[in-house]
C-alpha cells in the first residue's frame, strides 16, 4: 500500500517500481508533518529515538537551506531578465547630448533634512509631454557608482512647471509631501496587505550650469499604463477601481490619528506618483491641501473592503442613504482580484539578518511580494539582488485587480517585461541612495512607535471612547473642540447644504446633513453643540437654516443638555440662554425646576468671562449687551426667592455698576435709571 502510494505520488509519466528505501521515508517526513508523526519510532526504543530526531533536525535545517537557495535564484534569475530587456530609450539616442553637472537635492522624510550631492545628466532640449502644470523631458543620469557608461545609465523623467513665475520652494515642498507620502507607503507595507505599495522616489535636480540655475523635478522612468484611482476632491474611477489604492488611503487616516490623508493616488500599478496630502490644519503640501474640507470628501465616497477589515481599519459613519449611494463602489470592489489571505498583520517584525539590512529590507517589502507570515515561501535573504519572477502572474502588482483571469500569453509576457524593468529601477534606486542603515533602523522605529500612539479609530464611537480617557486623564481638559474627525463631519453636513453631492435641480439630502450634524456633536464641535441644540429648542441656527424638527422629533431635554455643554464650553450665547431657562422656566425641559441661583450663575459668568470660548471665538454681546445683564442681575437680588436668597445691598451694588456701563455705552437717561434703582435699593437696607 506505501509503494502504491509512492509511484502514483510522483510523475505519471516515469513510474518506477522499486524496493522502499530510506529516501523514501525521509521524502514521506518532509511532505508531511503529520505523516512524520505517524513515522516516528516507539517510545520503548530510546537510542533509536534520539537518532530520528537528530535526523528530523538536520532534514529540517536542509529544508530552510533549500528554500533560501531557491529564493535566491529566483531573484538573480529575475535581475538576469530585466537586464537583458535592454534601453526602452535606446531610440532617442541620448546619449548624443550634452552632459551637464547638477545638483540633486534629496529629501529624508524621516529627519526631515535635505541632502545635496552633484549628478552627470543628459537631458533632451524639448518635452515630450505635458500636463496641466508641468512638461516633461527625457533624461538619463550616471550613477555614483559608474563613470562615463552611458549606455547604462538610469533612464529618468525630468519635469518642470510650465509657469516660468513659479516660486523655487514649490519645487522642495513638492519633494517633500511626496517623500512624506513614500514613509507613510513603507509603514503601510509593515502591515503585510496582500499587495504592497511605493511611491516614486523623487529629488530636486537644480541645473548649475544653465542660466538662472532653473529647478526641475527628477523621478525615475517607469514603464507601464499610468492610471489614476482617486482624486483629492473625493472623486473615484469607477472604470479603474481597485481595493489597495482606497485602503492606504485609509490606512494613512486612521494610524495618522486622523492628523493626514494621503489622496490623489495614481501611477503604474502600485507604484504611485505625484500624490496629496490633506492635513488637519490645512497647512503645508500646497494649494492642493483641503484640509478637513479634502478629508471629508475622501471619506464620503470610501467604501471600506476586505483588505480595510485585514487590517482592522474601522469604517467611518455614514448616514444610511449614502450607504445606499457608495453600494455600487461596494460592488465594483467585491470582483476585485485581489484577496485577503488571512496572514495580514498589525506589524511584520524584521529577522535579525534583515534588520542588518533595514533599509533593503522595507525598499523589497515594497514590491508586492505576497509572502505572509503563515506561507511556505521563504524570506528574502536582502544581501543578494531580488526579484518576483517566482510569483504567479496574478500576484504581480502591474495586474489590474478588475482585469479578467483569462488573459492571453502575449499579455502576461509583457506585464512580467514591465514589471522586471520596473524592479530593476527601484533596486538601483536602492543604491543610489547612501543613507546609514543604522540610523535608517532607528528612524523606522521611532515612526513605528510614534505611529502606535496616535492610531485612532474611523468611527465615532471610537472618538467619543478616546475623549472620555483623556477627560480621565486630564481634569481640566475641555470638553469640546479639537476633534478632527467632529470637524469632518461638520464639513460633511455643510457640504450637504452647499448641494455638493447632487444635481443643481435636485435638493440636498437633509436626513443626511443632520446625521453628520449629529455625529459633529457626538465628537465635541462646539458649532455643531449650538446648532443641534437650537433644532432641539425651536431656535434660529445659522447650520442647515432650512431644517426645523417636527414636534414629535424636539426633545428638550437633548437641547437643553447640548445648549449646557455650549455654555460650560464659555460660548457666551449659550450662557446666556442658560441663564433665561432658570430664570423665566419658558422651554425649560420637565427634569429641570426654575432656579434663580443658577441664573444669576451663568449672567456672572458672562459678565466677568472676556476670553474666547474653547473653539477660539469670541461672541460680542450686541444683543445683550453687559450693562442689562447686570441689571437682570441686580432686579433678581432685589426680588428674591426661587432659590435665590434676597440681598438688596448687593442689587444696589449691581444697579450702581450697570449706570457705570450704561455711561461707558453713552446711554446717559439709562444711567440715570439704573442709579434711581441702586439708591431705592439701598433704600430698603435702611428700612
Amino acid at each position: 500500500m506505501v509503494l502504491f502510494e509512492r509511484t502514483m505520488s510522483e510523475s505519471s509519466d516515469d513510474i518506477d517500481i522499486r524496493p522502499l528505501e530510506l529516501e523514501d521515508l525521509r521524502r514521506r517526513l518532509d511532505e508531511s508533518e503529520n505523516e512524520c508523526q505517524s513515522l516516528a519510532p516507539s517510545s520503548g526504543s530510546r537510542f533509536f529515538s534520539v537518532v530520528y530526531r537528530a535526523g528530523l533536525k538536520r532534514r529540517r535545517e536542509k529544508k530552510d537551506v533549500d528554500k533560501k537557495l531557491m529564493a535566491r535564484m529566483a531573484w538573480k534569475n529575475a535581475v538576469l531578465k530585466a537586464r537583458a530587456l535592454g534601453d526602452p530609450w535606446e531610440k532617442f539616442h541620448l546619449d548624443t547630448y550634452k552632459t551637464e553637472k547638477a545638483k540633486r537635492h534629496r529629501y529624508n522624510a524621516m529627519r526631515q533634512t535635505w541632502v545635496v550631492d552633484e549628478v552627470v545628466v543628459k537631458m533632451e532640449n524639448h518635452s515630450f509631454n505635458h500636463g496641466a502644470m508641468r512638461e516633461c523631458f527625457r533624461m538619463k543620469k550616471l550613477s555614483n557608482f559608474s563613470k562615463d557608461d552611458w549606455m547604462r545609465a538610469h533612464n529618468y523623467v525630468a519635469k518642470r512647471y510650465m509657469d516660468e513665475e513659479t516660486p523655487r520652494s514649490t519645487y522642495f515642498d513638492d519633494v517633500k509631501l511626496q517623500m512624506d507620502a513614500k514613509l507613510w507607503g513603507e509603514e503601510y507595507n509593515r502591515h503585510n496587505p496582500p499587495k504592497k505599495v511605493d511611491i516614486f522616489q523623487m529629488a530636486v535636480l537644480e541645473m548649475v550650469e544653465r542660466e538662472g540655475s532653473p529647478l526641475f523635478h527628477l523621478e525615475h522612468f517607469i514603464e507601464g499604463q499610468y492610471v489614476k484611482y482617486n482624486s483629492n476632491s473625493g472623486f473615484v474611477r469607477c472604470e479603474a477601481i481597485r481595493m489597495t489604492p482606497q485602503a492606504f488611503s485609509h490606512f494613512t487616516f486612521e494610524k495618522s490619528g486622523h492628523e493626514l490623508i494621503v489622496v490623489d493616488i495614481q501611477g503604474v500599478g502600485d507604484l504611485y506618483t505625484d500624490p496629496q496630502i490633506h492635513t488637519s490644519h490645512g497647512d503645508d503640501y500646497g494649494d492642493g491641501n483641503l484640509g478637513t474640507r479634502g478629508m471629508a470628501l475622501f471619506l464620503h465616497s470610501h467604501q471600506c473592503n476586505s483588505i480595510c477589515e485585514s487590517l482592522s481599519l474601522t469604517p467611518f459613519d455614514l448616514a444610511p442613504s449614502e450607504m445606499d449611494d457608495n453600494q455600487n463602489i461596494a460592488n465594483l470592489q467585491a470582483s476585485c482580484k485581489t484577496v485577503v489571505r488571512g496572514t495580514e498583520e498589525i506589524v511584520v517584525t524584521p529577522t535579525e539578518e534583515e534588520k542588518e539590512h533595514i533599509q533593503d529590507y522595507i525598499r523589497m517589502r515594497s514590491l508586492s511580494s505576497g509572502y505572509g507570515s503563515g506561507d511556505d515561501r521563504p524570506r528574502v535573504k536582502l544581501t543578494s539582488i531580488s526579484s518576483v519572477d517566482s510569483q504567479e502572474s496574478d500576484d504581480l502588482p502591474l495586474m489590474s485587480e478588475s482585469e479578467d483571469s483569462l488573459v492571453d500569453s502575449a499579455r502576461r509576457e509583457q506585464r512580467r517585461r514591465q514589471f522586471s524593468y520596473n524592479a530593476r529601477i527601484r533596486l538601483d534606486s536602492m543604491t543610489d541612495s547612501g543613507t546609514d542603515t543604522e540610523s535608517k533602523e532607528q528612524d523606522l522605529l521611532r515612526f513605528k512607535c510614534m505611529v502606535q500612539r496616535r492610531a485612532r479609530p474611523s468611527h465615532v464611537l471610537g472618538e467619543m471612547e478616546h475623549r472620555k480617557q483623556l477627560e480621565l486623564l486630564e481634569e481640566n481638559r475641555c470638553k469640546t473642540g479639537g476633534s478632527v474627525l467632529g470637524q469632518i463631519h461638520l464639513d460633511l453636513a455643510k457640504y450637504h447644504e452647499l448641494n455638493r453631492f447632487v444635481k443643481e435641480t435636485e435638493s440636498y439630502d437633509k436626513e443626511a446633513a443632520i446625521f453628520h450634524l449629529n455625529q459633529a456633536a457626538k465628537c465635541g464641535i462646539l458649532e455643531a453643540i449650538k446648532a443641534i441644540a437650537h433644532l432641539h429648542l425651536g431656535l434660529q441656527h445659522d447650520i442647515l437654516p432650512d431644517v426645523e424638527f417636527e414636534e414629535e422629533k424636539c426633545d428638550a431635554e437633548v437641547g437643553f443638555d447640548y445648549m449646557l455643554m455650549a455654555a460650560e464650553a464659555n460660548d457666551r450665547g449659550a450662557m446666556i440662554h442658560i441663564s433665561k431657562l432658570y430664570e423665566t422656566g419658558i422651554g425649560l425641559p420637565p427634569s429641570r425646576t426654575v432656579d434663580w441661583n443658577k441664573a444669576v450663575h451663568w449672567l456672572d459668568k458672562v459678565i466677568n468671562t472676556d476670553t474666547v470660548d474653547e473653539e477660539g471665538n469670541f461672541d460680542s454681546m450686541m444683543d445683550d449687551p453687559r450693562y442689562q445683564l447686570v441689571a437682570k442681575q441686580a432686579l433678581m437680588y432685589l426680588t428674591g426667592g426661587k432659590g435665590l436668597q434676597k440681598d438688596p445691598n448687593k442689587a444696589g451694588e449691581l444697579y450702581s455698576w450697570a449706570a457705570e456701563l450704561a455711561t461707558e455705552a453713552m446711554k446717559g437717561k439709562l444711567a440715570s435709571k439704573y442709579f434711581m434703582q441702586a439708591e431705592e435699593a439701598w433704600a430698603q437696607c435702611e428700612e
